[in-house]
């Protein structure tokens, strides 16, 4: 069978009973990057007493993933088979997914060990109340792609999580500031790590108190959420609207994604 192991996010503390004997009893092991993961099993040996020298170890990651799935038969999952990410939860912005959907294609039995996760820590954290989030990963980090994924997020409904690297965080803050100043953001830098800590406050804020500070580590952004008032505008709304057909046309458009000049057409063959 194939059993997913999440590993330490920074604390080595964090692993658990039942994962290390997993790795114990693991024949071949496939990891994001085989040397972080014979480093980590190195540490936790010497901190568990514990021999992980005897195992078989494949790389799997986002880059060889598709050639590697090439060459698995069923007959590689009769060992005992553990995928493990760099840190924390398999699949969770990290790989691992398409191994567990192989094994679903081909009924081999699979398991999720839970363990060390960002987003859910940092949720947990927060403060913040609301009890439905979406996870959003890393943003693009630049263009209209990020543009447009940042935009979707502070018009969102409910609480956003994300993760940053130290060389953006200063950016995001920028945007922030500049888009909704008043919106109360939550940061968390290297958790469970030792240099573990946290600011929460309104964005300008800290936009102005990262200014002076030696930004390092990677970061778990929470941002909250927009607040929306009102009920939503639905087609037939604008539909019935008296309204010039060219300006009808544009807010269809930006409704339901179809083009300005369709939507334009259609308006003109019911006039």
């Amino acid at each position: 069978m194939l059993c997913l192991v999440p590993t330490p996010i920074g604390n080595l503390e964090d692993i658990s009973k039942r994962s290390l004997q997993v790795l114990m009893d693991a024949e071949l092991i496939f990891c994001e990057d085989t040397r972080v993961t014979k480093k980590l099993l190195s540490l936790l040996g010497e901190k568990n007493n514990l021999d992980f020298s005897n195992k078989e170890y494949k790389s799997y990651h986002s880059h060889n993933e598709k050639k590697v799935l090439e060459t698995l038969t069923i007959e590689t999952f009769t060992k005992n088979v553990v995928y493990v990410s760099d840190a924390g939860m398999p699949c969770v912005s990290d790989p691992g997914a398409t191994l567990v959907d192989y094994c679903i294609q081909n009924n081999i039995k699979y398991d999720v060990l839970p363990g060390a996760n960002a987003v859910l820590t940092a949720y947990a954290m927060s403060g913040f109340t609301h009890t439905t989030f979406s996870f959003h990963g890393f943003l693009d980090h630049k263009g209209k792609e990020r543009a447009s994924k940042l935009n979707a997020i502070l018009n969102d409904d409910k609480l956003a999580i994300l993760y940053e690297s130290p060389h953006r965080l200063a950016k995001l803050l920028e945007e922030l500031n500049k888009l909704v100043p008043n919106r109360t953001i939550f940061l968390a830098k290297e958790i469970t790590k030792l240099h573990q800590t946290t600011y929460k406050n309104s964005a300008s804020n800290l936009y102005e108190e990262f200014k002076s500070i030696n930004i390092r580590g990677e970061w778990v952004v929470v941002i909250e959420p927009s607040v929306i008032t009102g009920s939503a505008i639905e087609l037939k709304d604008i539909q019935d609207l008296d309204l010039p057909p060219k300006i009808k046309a544009k807010l269809i458009s930006k409704l339901t994604g179809q083009s300005t000049k369709e939507v334009y057409q259609q308006i003109l063959d019911k006039i």
